[in-house]
């Protein structure tokens, strides 16, 4: 799972959680499906972090020193 994209793992969480509302399957591979989709949820969000962490934007300390700052969007 580590090796999937953003797109290739929400894609994926998206066909469970279209599994899981079906709702016509055992209760076996129901679990499977929740599991596997928790297991996505997370490594999309820790995908978002790490994208989050990369979008900075220029800006000036108190000193007039360039810094990276968080990216303030309105």
């Amino acid at each position: 799972m580590e090796t999937l994209s953003f797109e290739e793992a929400y894609a994926q969480l998206e066909a469970a959680v279209n599994a899981l509302r079906d709702g016509q399957m055992p209760l076996e591979r129901a679990l499977h499906y929740y599991e596997e989709g928790m297991k996505l949820a997370q490594h999309c969000n820790e995908l978002l972090q790490k994208a989050e962490l990369r979008v900075r934007q220029l800006g000036v300390d108190e000193e007039g020193m360039l810094v990276m700052q968080p990216l303030e969007l309105p």
